[in-house]
């Protein structure tokens, strides 16, 4: 099959096919495709190399365009500019006015207003040379040709790897801006500005530290981690005045022999911790502490002679900026985030206080608080040393220590966040306060709920109450001056729906601060962190950054929150390999500040946006949304399909599992309930069945109720039209043709249908035996019955939305070509020779898991029931006669089955990642 000429012709015939089936009810475009495809392989027209040319073709194609969307998504300009723009409307907000006093000045540049948060959950979806290329093609360069698309599963030290880089990039940014805010305030009050520290924007990271659902991060590998930050934090320092000659060196040498001793102190890290290990480790980080440094103190205090003794404004600038970026970060490339599960706090005090009671249950609720608070009362701190790391068994409190071991002997100068998945009552956060003050660290540690499952963001008001009625939580809030909330887009988005949650944390918002100012906090800062992905089934709007931040904090609702007193700092993620490609360059890490500065300044929008005025309309249309996901996720059928080969499709994209639970040898882990795949899996199988049902259905349902009225909030409500973007983004990656191919697929009565009407010999019965495989799993009924319920509400929102995008053709084609490799893995299963059991593994068991894609486990255990050669001693001397071997060979097996699914196999996973290109995000 010719390279140039293979995908044109195959398109072409796509484009036949989809416009006869829009005057055919009963016209499939993907089906009719893939069996074209394979038909033309049968006949030996194509062969597998010329797929993997396609394959690869379309990999290049959706990878460039993918490079293009990412420039336009950051705005790449001249960004430079845009920070000076900034700037000077700070300094003079009215071009006809006076500037601004120097204090007022001051207060605005200093205060941190956004973080950008660095995270790695399972989104390592590229090689990293490959996100590396891409994000250069993004700012001109030309993509390299042979790319590698799929991924190699990445260690917690490669997550930590790209995030640092990322990282050092947007310091470079944020040393920009700082430069530009300081040159502006020059420009009025000459040398005065050189005392300001910019840090209007900061980055803070959880990469290493997050430990909410994984395993592979002890205690040991956060403090090395962490370490690993504050030596590129001084080696940064270091290198970035250096060049200035005499007046920075007392700055250089102190930081350059810091970095030294923690060097040594990361060397000293254990593997394992061995008492032996650990102990080495604690006097290393005690004896090296003085060198080391445990504040920024020193570093800063050398500055001001410094700045004195520059020899002119450059150099004098440069050393406000570095002392700026110092100050705002202290002895870390970026802020601290640990995490991990309310369930775990509860079990640490259940443990220490006795409290039996579930935090859960309402009977129970008021007395645990009354206990928790009396706790509160009488509680102590104690002492920490490494020996109660090695020793400490209860997760959170492990945790806790490792945080306290963290401000004492890395860095104090900044607080530690400490943020709770699944926080549903406010005992957790009472709880949490309790061991912090047992380890002697409450001032130093910001206590953050993670609001985001359905049930949270519909209590997330109660839950805050419940806190607030302690005045330990009152008391500590006053001292911290900031309430830290988290909210998330995994739990919440798969099952209430992503455009409905985005409704319910933006009313959560509002309602949590106006308890705030019942409680008499109206002083204290209100911290906003929105944990969402970089996809649209995660929460970030794929228009443009700043329709992303837009999307998150509403510019209306920002303005009601900071028009009632309240000091907002608004935090968003950046999550895994695809959102540090937003960092990738140096450019697209400079458009990505000018982005969040001109979104943290923007004024507040000048008219009010209708859908505040239509806020019954509005909160019946997100209600319905609701209710319809709500109802597809508890569908047995929607559970059945996302199980049903879904997990095959993807590469290993994280260190974190995908699956909650796992199953033995004997057969593939069996989907129930969404709830058993993590969320970002979840999402990622709906972009490869073709259909984002967490994105767009319901939609349906609610325009249908009142067509005109949505028609017109589309028309002229902002907030709304851009929830709405975000829906017609989904329906360009969705195509209920697509999702219908693998619900037939799934059905026995096509393949009965295609073994009555074949003629190739020995093609009846391998369709007749993947028919009987697909019956004994038994999920058709349950997908085709989901389907309808996916199909009717979609085309209500069709006929209510006429022009709502459709998937372009070379997308539909990659999802063709991948269906018509399983169908031919399906058909080499089924030619498997019989064996007795092994492992606990039948034929039809592995014939079950390999319907189901679970490939190479299953490839893995046919090669020991099949060994391609039995004799191992061949060509050896045992030092007497050899008798003959008399062992089976199952060369041809290999040939003609395991061989050729392996190869199928992989292109399957590289049709997936062309379509995760198409996407634009994995999950």
């Amino acid at each position: 099959m010719d390279d140039a000429a293979a995908p044109p012709d195959l398109l072409a015939r796509l484009r036949i096919a989809r416009e006869a089936a829009a005057a055919d009810p009963f016209g499939d475009p993907v089906l009719l495709v893939a069996l074209d495809i394979s038909r033309a392989m049968d006949e030996g027209r194509v062969t597998a190399d010329d797929l993997a040319t396609l394959v690869a073709g379309l990999a290049r194609d959706a990878a460039a365009d993918r490079a293009g969307r990412l420039a336009a998504y950051a705005r790449l300009g001249d960004d430079a500019a845009a920070l000076a723009a900034v700037a000077a409307r700070l300094v003079r907000p009215d071009p006809d006015d006076s500037p601004i006093p120097f204090a007022t000045y001051r207060e605005a540049v200093e205060r941190p207003r956004f973080a950008a948060v660095f995270t790695a959950h399972p989104t390592f979806s590229l090689p990293p040379e490959t996100g590396a290329a891409l994000a250069a093609a993004a700012c001109g360069a030309p993509l390299p040709e042979g790319l590698a698309h799929r991924p190699a599963p990445p260690t917690l030290e490669a997550e930590f790897d790209q995030a640092a880089a990322a990282i050092a990039r947007g310091r470079d940014a944020l040393d920009a801006l700082a430069a530009a805010l300081i040159e502006a305030g020059q420009a009025v009050w000459g040398d005065r500005a050189l005392a300001l520290q910019p840090a209007p924007v900061i980055m803070s990271s959880w990469v290493g530290y997050d430990t909410d659902g994984r395993t592979d991060i002890g205690w040991q590998d956060t403090l090395r981690l962490r370490l690993c930050m504050k030596r590129l934090q001084l080696a940064r320092l270091a290198d970035r005045l250096a060049p200035l000659g005499d007046c920075a060196a007392p700055i250089v040498d102190r930081a350059r022999a810091a970095e030294a001793a923690v060097a040594a102190q990361i060397e000293a890290a254990p593997v394992k911790t061995t008492a032996e290990s650990v102990q080495a480790f604690a006097q290393a980080m005690l004896g090296g502490q003085a060198a080391a440094l445990t504040t920024p103190a020193a570093l800063l205090d050398l500055f001001p002679a410094a700045i004195a003794a520059a020899p002119d404004a450059a150099a004098r600038q440069a050393l406000a900026v570095q002392r700026a970026g110092l100050a705002a970060h202290g002895l870390a490339l970026a802020h601290t985030h640990v995490r991990l599960n309310a369930t775990q706090i509860h079990n640490a005090l259940r443990q220490r206080l006795g409290l039996a009671a579930a935090p859960d249950d309402p009977a129970g609720r008021r007395g645990l608080l009354a206990q928790v608070n009396a706790a509160l009362a009488e509680v102590a701190p104690v002492p920490v040393d490494y020996g109660a790391l090695l020793a400490e068994k209860a997760s959170a409190a492990r945790l806790m220590m490792t945080v306290a071991q963290m401000l004492k002997h890395i860095d104090a100068s900044q607080p530690v966040r400490f943020l709770i998945a699944e926080t549903e009552t406010g005992y957790t956060l009472l709880a949490a306060l309790w061991l912090a003050r047992r380890l002697g660290i409450a001032e130093r540690i910001e206590i953050s709920p993670l609001f985001e499952t359905a049930e949270a963001l519909e209590r997330g008001e109660r839950v805050l109450e419940e806190a607030l009625r302690s005045p330990h939580f009152r008391d500590y809030l006053r001292a911290h001056g900031r309430l830290c909330l988290q909210f998330g887009y995994s739990d919440s988005g798969r099952y209430v729906g992503q455009l409905a949650a985005s409704y319910l944390a933006e009313r959560l918002k509002i309602r949590l601060a106006e308890q705030m100012r019942r409680h008499g906090l109206e002083g204290i800062e209100l911290v906003l962190f929105d944990t969402h992905g970089e996809s649209i089934g995660r929460g970030g709007h794929p228009g443009s950054l700043a329709d992303r931040f837009a999307y998150l904090s509403p510019p209306q609702a920002r303005a009601a929150l900071v028009s009632s007193g309240l000091r907002l700092r608004e935090e968003a993620a950046f999550q895994g390999g695809d959102g540090y490609l937003l960092f990738g360059t140096d450019a697209l890490a400079h458009a990505t500040v000018a982005r969040i500065a001109e979104h943290a300044f923007a004024p507040p929008p000048a008219e009010p946006d209708p859908i505040y005025a239509e806020a019954d309309w509005g909160a019946d249309f997100f209600a319905t949304v609701r209710r319809e996901v709500a109802a597809l996720v508890e569908d047995p059928g929607y559970a059945a399909i996302l199980g049903a080969f879904g997990p095959g499709l993807l590469d290993k994209t994280g260190s974190r599992p995908s699956a909650r639970q796992t199953d033995g040898l004997g057969g593939a882990l069996r989907i129930t309930h969404p709830s058993q795949l993590r969320a970002i899996p979840n999402n990622a199988i709906l972009h490869q069945l073709g259909f984002l049902a967490n994105s767009l259905h319901g939609l349906g349902a609610a325009a249908a109720a009142s067509p005109d009225t949505f028609a017109d909030m589309r028309a002229r409500s902002p907030r709304f039209a851009r929830a709405m973007a975000m829906a017609a983004r989904a329906a360009e990656c969705s195509d209920l043709g697509v999702l219908r191919a693998a619900v037939d697929m799934l059905d026995p009565s096509p393949w009965l249908d295609r073994a009555g009407f074949t003629k190739r010999p020995g093609r009846r019965e391998a369709l007749t035996a993947v028919a009987e495989a697909l019956e004994r799993l038994g999920i058709s009924p349950l997908t085709r019955r989901m389907f309808r319920r996916l199909q009717a509400d979609h085309q209500k929102l069709r006929a209510a939305w006429p022009d709502l995008p459709r998937m372009p053709d070379r997308m539909v084609l990659a999802h063709a070509v991948r269906l018509c490799l399983v169908q031919r893995l399906w058909l080499l299963a089924v030619a498997l020779p019989e064996f007795s059991p092994r492992h606990g593994a039948t034929r039809d068991s592995l014939i079950a898991r390999l319907l189901q894609l679970d490939v190479p486990p299953a490839l893995d255990l046919l090669a020991e029931i099949f060994p391609a050669s039995p004799d191992p001693a061949t060509g050896l001397d045992f030092g007497e006669a050899a008798g003959p071997r008399e062992g089976v060979s199952y060369e041809a097996e290999h040939a003609a089955i395991l061989g050729p699914m392996a190869r199928i196999f992989a292109l399957v996973r590289e049709c997936s990642a062309v379509v995760s290109h198409e996407v634009g995000a994995f999950g």
